[in-house]
């Protein structure tokens, strides 16, 4: 297995198409096509599935090509620093699940390293993708919670995805919601006093299981439910139908303005966020500096 093999295989997988490959690397398609399938009989299965339709990756692909881009990576760095010469930027990249504070921390991460010697990229997605993010080397970290409905299912996904949970912050239950909405004003709020509001969840596609939500309490039988695929939708259906989620209380009026506030939940359910790592992983000093923005909040969420 060579460099180039690499470089042809992440092409490959970044154009989805050989055709596509073959105009970025300026080769023949049978060069191309013998290349892939010779790397392919080296490891000992299929990186791409091949039909009518075009290629897409298998799930080994998937994790080989993760591999393959932190070597790759890791090569142009070197060649930079002590052959070429050239300027390249290193690469910090974070998933998460829709946590505010979370990209609080990054934008506080971004404006102390700055962007001259970085190329940075945050993604807010689903808890499924998160996973999935990390265990391919998309990113560097991934930003969810466990409690202790869904512990039992993720930590064995976490395992057989060769990743480790290390938990930030512990907290209690709280409502989100407006301040012009009816409850706004109350000091804890019952689950009973919810029930003719519309609970608000960020759907998680074809992973709709209760397992992979972002929302605790998932299982309560809502009478009135609205899933959403972005924060700022939910923070409009918030105010349009006094809609509410339930989430850790930690507060960032710098990002979502002081229009919104958290009341606690009358419940003894608790919930830990924490960070996915490769097992195989050792932290940088920017992902350090990062989880210790995190790690900021912690009096916060213990309120």
């Amino acid at each position: 297995m060579t460099l180039v093999q690499l470089k042809y295989a992440i092409a490959v997988a970044g154009e989805h198409s050989l055709n596509e490959a073959t105009k970025k690397l300026y080769l023949s398609q049978p060069s191309l096509s013998s290349a892939i399938r010779t790397l392919e009989r080296e490891i000992g299965f299929a990186i791409f599935l091949r039909s009518k339709n075009g290629i897409t990756l298998t799930p080994e692909g998937a994790e080989f090509i993760g591999y393959a881009k932190s070597v790759v990576e890791q090569y142009d760095i070197l060649d930079a620093k002590y052959i070429s010469g050239v300027n390249l930027k290193k690469k910090f990249s974070v998933s998460m699940q829709h946590y505010t504070f979370a990209v609080n921390a990054f934008v506080e991460l971004v404006k102390q390293y700055g962007m001259d010697e970085y190329e940075f990229e945050v993604q807010e997605t689903k808890t499924h993708e998160v996973i999935d993010n990390v265990k391919n080397h998309h990113s560097k970290i991934g930003i969810l919670y466990l409690n202790d409905y869904n512990r039992g299912v993720l930590t064995k996904l976490f395992i057989d995805a060769g990743l480790q949970f290390t938990p930030l912050l512990e907290c209690g239950i709280y409502v989100y919601l407006w301040r012009g909405h009816p409850l706004a004003n109350q000091s804890e709020i019952t689950m009973e006093q919810l029930e003719e509001y519309p609970c608000l969840g960020f759907s998680q596609g074809e992973h709709n299981s209760f397992y992979f939500a972002e929302e605790v309490l998932s299982t309560y039988p809502y009478k009135r439910f609205i899933r959403a695929n972005d924060r700022a939708t939910m923070l409009n259906l918030m105010i349009g139908l006094n809609g509410f989620t339930l989430y850790s209380g930690i507060l960032c009026e710098e990002l979502n303005g002081a229009d919104y506030c958290a009341v606690k939940l009358h419940s003894e359910e608790k919930m830990t966020i924490g960070y996915l790592t490769r097992k195989d992983a050792i932290l940088s000093p920017i992902a350090e500096k990062y989880l210790e923005e995190i790690s900021k909040y912690k009096n916060q969420a213990l309120q």
